[in-house]
């Protein structure tokens, strides 16, 4: 008997062991066969069962599978014993890699999507019980492998000749014939734009969209979209037109991508069951903090920090949802980095905001922490992903973009935000003064975050000079 839930990993990956703690007296035994928040907390997905069934077995040796089924399950034994045996049907390089274990009440074994499960009965009388994540159907295509399979060779206890088996079980195809689960789908949201693009290289395989494959701000296009086979969604879509979402037009047109658009994709996921990836901004701050944390209250001061807010908060019913808030994004493209880089290039002595303070993010990094998060199994929710390193005004990063371009950095003059914006044409939306988020909890996830001067250093050495 264990005092608590344990979680052990197996050769197959994602496919884990489940110590159980049965509490026992005179009237028999109790225990807790799903019990989400313990579970998770020891390592658990948070897989979000909806059905469970089970099987009695009237007879020691029958056998059951092997079935790699389209859904997530945790087996376990209500009564008796059983030999389990797993093989990882999955595209890659593990397909064929088989697990075997002993059964009882003490133990339950997670099963991820496209491995082949299937165990033998070893007394007579036993129930196995099973909780999934998806309903079963009639309909419902599975990928089967012969149990009497000789490259998986499993050690059954009791001879096939001698179990019960059933005639389905019985003809199913050979390792060498089956053909392998593919992985689940990944979507790329955005990819166009410059944090898609570094997003579609950081994801092999992943289905890029732009605004023509998937349009959020059209409610019906999300709703009516495809999702079947997609595993997760990384939404690198927006409406980032900060000053023009002051207007009835960018007013309406911020909040049908950031808002309605981001609403309609949290009901797909919930739907769906898909991991949702989406990116936030320090603009849903009002800046009057040194730095800000990921559970500090929102306070925007525009149009657009404002959608983004709404967004966010119907991002985070998902119940698999990794909300990634960052600031001063910089990647391929015209930028403000590269504006400037330009601008030293040529000798020319422009005017720049010192009042506004906060840390640069580069699409490449912040790309690499979304794979971290999505790769290592890091628990759902928010985190704030940029760079590290002192904060800097607008006017000190624009010094540090002519000092790598080997030009004066004291052509740059220094300005603030009220002054520069009121020469401007139009509505001007308010910024935050600072935008320095706290970066704890991505760095306790095990993502080690760059320093702000290195990658600037390393972006600026990859731009060409500029012919003017």
């Amino acid at each position: 008997m264990t005092a608590e839930v344990r979680v052990r990993h197996t050769p197959i990956p994602g496919l884990l062991s489940v110590d159980l703690p049965v509490h026992a007296d005179a009237r028999g035994w109790f225990k807790e066969n799903w019990q989400r928040a313990k579970m998770t907390a020891a390592g658990l997905p948070d897989f979000g069962p909806v059905q469970q069934s089970a099987a009695h077995n009237g007879r020691a040796g029958v056998t059951r599978g092997i079935h790699a089924e389209p859904w997530d399950k945790l087996v376990s034994v209500v009564a008796g014993k059983v030999f389990g045996a797993w093989v990882d049907l999955r595209e890659g390089p593990t397909f064929g890699t088989v697990h075997t274990q002993e059964l009882d009440e003490h133990v339950a074994v997670f099963v991820p999507r496209g491995v082949g499960n299937s165990y033998q009965t070893l007394v007579q009388d036993t129930v196995y019980s099973y909780l999934v994540n998806e309903h079963w159907s009639p309909d419902s295509a599975y990928t089967m492998l012969n149990l009497a399979d000789g490259t998986a060779a499993i050690p059954w206890p009791i001879p096939l000749e001698q179990a019960q088996v059933s005639d389905k079980d019985k003809n199913h195809p050979t390792l060498a014939d089956v053909t392998p689960v593919p992985p689940p789908r990944t979507l790329v949201l955005g990819a166009g734009g410059q944090l898609g693009r570094a997003l579609v290289d950081a994801l092999p395989g992943a289905e890029a969209l732009d605004r023509d494959g998937l349009d959020l701000a059209d409610p019906a296009a999300v709703a009516g979209f495809d999702f079947t086979g997609v595993g997760t969604v990384v939404n690198a879509a927006a409406y980032t037109a900060v000053d023009a979402a002051e207007t009835p037009e960018g007013r309406r047109a911020a909040w049908a991508a950031n808002a309605t658009g981001a609403a309609a994709l949290a009901r797909a996921a919930v739907k769906h069951r898909f991991t949702l990836v989406h990116y936030s901004s320090d603009y849903v701050f009002d800046g009057t903090q040194e730095v800000y944390g990921e559970d500090d209250p929102i306070a925007p001061l525009s149009v657009y920090g404002a959608s983004k807010a709404a967004g966010d908060l119907a991002v985070s019913v998902v119940p698999r949802h990794y909300l990634v808030r960052t600031s001063w994004v910089v990647g391929k493209g015209k930028n403000f980095v590269t504006t400037m880089a330009g601008l030293a290039d040529r000798g020319v002595s422009p005017s720049v905001v010192a009042d506004q303070v906060g840390r640069l993010t580069f699409t490449d990094d912040l790309a690499r922490a979304t794979v971290h998060l999505l790769t290592t199994g890091a628990p759902y929710g928010t985190y704030n992903v940029t760079s590290t390193g002192n904060a800097s005004s607008w006017a000190d990063i624009a010094r540090q973009v002519y000092e790598a371009r080997d030009a004066d950095p004291a052509l740059i003059t220094e300005t603030i935000t009220a002054e520069y914006l009121a020469d401007q044409d139009g509505p001007i939306a308010r910024r935050p003064a600072r935008s320095v988020l706290r970066l704890g909890k991505i760095e306790a996830a095990g993502h080690e975050v760059v320093d702000q001067r290195n990658a600037l250093t390393k972006y600026l050495e990859g731009l060409e000079p500029f012919g003017w």
